[in-house]
């Protein structure tokens, strides 16, 4: 599929694009290449392809989900400026 300067204009006016007269035809040719390159793909036989998420066949090495650090919260809660309901207190910063 090719398009036609009109086609650009119109498609620049749809986006509320401003395009210079003098940069048209590149972009005629640009998009040409694009549209033409997506028949191609499209073109291609599938069918036999299987999906995959990554190239790589790997799996994820989880470690065990326990705790490593002591609670230091009530430490934690003792050093800040203002603390209440077990809640830290900051100053209020939208008017």
């Amino acid at each position: 599929m090719s398009l036609e300067k009109d086609d650009v204009e119109k498609i620049a006016h749809l986006a509320r694009l401003s395009i210079d007269d003098a940069d048209v035809p590149g972009y005629v040719e640009n998009l040409s290449n694009i549209l033409r390159l997506v028949e191609q793909m499209a073109g291609v036989d599938t069918d036999d392809v299987v999906p995959m998420a990554h190239p790589i066949e790997a799996s994820q090495r989880l470690r065990e989900d326990e705790v490593t650090e002591v609670d230091q919260r009530e430490r934690f809660q003792r050093l800040a400026p203002a603390v209440e309901n077990g809640l830290y207190l900051v100053p209020k910063v939208i008017e």
